[in-house]
């Protein structure tokens, strides 16, 4: 065995390139629900890709160096610059060999902007969700001879194995273990999220929100890294939302916000700036009283959403209310129609030029009736620290050296958000996920050739 890949989220990712270059491939995943459980099934399918052909056809002119700034604004300077440079020069070549190789109808959404990028750069598909993505990825592995897949089944330890190469310790629910030989193993098995000790330990402004990710995201890369001696980083960061619906317990979709739309407390007060970000909104969110918000729009907005999938889930759920006027609107979700009046007339106030958003908000758009409002609480879908890797995504010892035969991917590995929720960009959990997945079977692909051709069979 080449590769031994735990995690059939977006390490998917890792096998599919993989067997491409010529490895053989053994996918293992603890969840048997892992094709709607898992991270990479429940996000919104947004890839960045800096310099992408579907940027050039839609005349949108961008850079891996423009996106790289980007993330160093929104991380005020913290983020793992090698990282975010080679995903940055990655991101472009990556969504074009999904759209080649493994078949995505990737496109482009130029009709808003997401927080913090400078260009319209995330890519998406059709639906914008990732389970449509992840039944792409499993297609593909289909097809290829060379990926066999185990499910369910844990990880749990990687061990020394001959010629430089590794064991991979895997259990099964029935009290199973099989020891894998193997050139490498990719740790893609997501955070650890669904560990509320951890999550307490390192992220207490949010350990009490609602946890919105796959249940098997237990750190098991800290622990298996660790193990092996692995250094650690960016612990305390992690992406938030700031609007899950409360009542459909889907994500209403922060285009929203971003086409005009408003976020107020209970009491009918806004309290930021939403356009910050969804993911440092949620902390926001989660210390306003009881928790719990409205997120206010109008029937414009409530259309261009539409072509969201969770959106679509949150419409079906009965989760948008309706209303003709904002005092209707106010006595139908149970806040006080004074405040809100006042905050939905000062962003009109914004959007006319009239006065300044006391809160910095510099995009706004009148809302007119008939109005719609989903009430939302605060979520953590993801953590973004784990265990420290290199460019080529092999994991890294204390001293800063790669460990032989170990990669990490996605929510395993310190990802490029920088400290807390306020770096994250859209997109930083798939690109980190799908692009050093990518960039691990690149690398390996490369070390095997290499050391084939040093053989004595290969000499010859």
């Amino acid at each position: 065995m080449d590769l031994v890949v735990a995690g059939a989220g977006g390490g998917l990712t890792a096998a599919i390139r993989a067997a491409e270059l010529g490895l053989d491939v053994l996918v293992v995943d603890s969840d048997q629900n892992f094709r709607r459980g898992n991270n990479t099934s429940m996000s919104t399918a947004m890839i960045p890709g800096p310099g992408s052909r579907f940027q050039a056809a839609a005349g949108i002119d961008d850079s891996p160096e423009l996106f790289v700034a980007d993330v160093e604004r929104k991380t005020g300077g913290t983020a793992d610059v090698r990282i975010a440079s080679a995903l940055a020069h990655v991101g472009a070549e990556l969504v074009e060999w999904l759209a080649d190789h493994v078949g995505m109808p990737i496109e482009l959404p130029t009709d808003f902007a997401y927080p913090g990028h400078s260009a319209r750069r995330v890519h998406s598909l059709p639906g914008r969700h990732g389970s449509s993505l992840l039944r792409h990825l499993l297609e593909a592995v289909d097809r290829s001879e060379r990926i066999d897949l185990m499910v369910p089944a844990r990880l749990t330890t990687v061990e020394a194995g001959g010629d430089g190469g590794r064991i991979a310790v895997v259990e099964t629910p029935d009290g199973g273990r099989e020891e894998i030989s193997t050139r490498a193993v990719l740790l893609a098995t997501n955070g650890y999220g669904a560990d509320a000790a951890l999550v307490a330990t390192h992220l207490p402004e949010i350990a009490g929100a609602h946890y919105h990710g796959g249940e098997h995201s237990r750190g098991d890369a800290l622990r298996i890294g660790g193990e092996l001696g692995a250094a650690t980083g960016f612990l305390d960061a992690y992406q938030g939302h700031a609007a899950l619906s409360a009542s459909a317990q889907t994500l209403v979709t922060w285009t929203a916000v971003m086409h005009g739309g408003a976020v107020v407390d209970t009491g009918g007060r806004r309290f930021g700036d939403e356009t910050t970000g969804y993911s440092e909104y949620a902390a926001a969110l989660a210390a306003r009283p009881g928790g719990r918000g409205w997120l206010v729009f109008d029937e414009r907005i409530d259309g261009l959403c539409r072509s969201f999938g969770d959106y679509q889930d949150v419409l079906a759920a009965g989760a948008v209310r309706s209303a003709d006027s904002v005092p209707e609107l106010a006595e139908l979700i149970g806040v006080p129609a004074e405040p809100l009046e006042s905050e939905l007339d000062a962003l009109a106030g914004v959007a006319a030029g009239e006065q300044a958003d006391r809160f910095g908000r510099t995009t706004a758009t009148p809302l007119g009736a008939p109005l719609r409002a989903v009430e939302i609480i605060p979520a953590l879908f993801h953590t973004q620290g784990g265990v420290l890797v290199d460019e080529h995504a092999r994991v890294l010892d204390t001293a800063g050296e790669p460990i032989p035969g170990l990669y990490a991917a996605g929510g395993a590995a310190a990802g490029i958000s920088g400290h807390g929720a306020a770096g994250y960009l859209a997109g930083n959990g798939l690109l980190p996920a799908l692009g050093l997945a990518y960039l691990a079977a690149g690398h390996l692909a490369r070390s095997a050739s290499t050391t084939r051709s040093l053989t004595p069979e290969g000499a010859r």
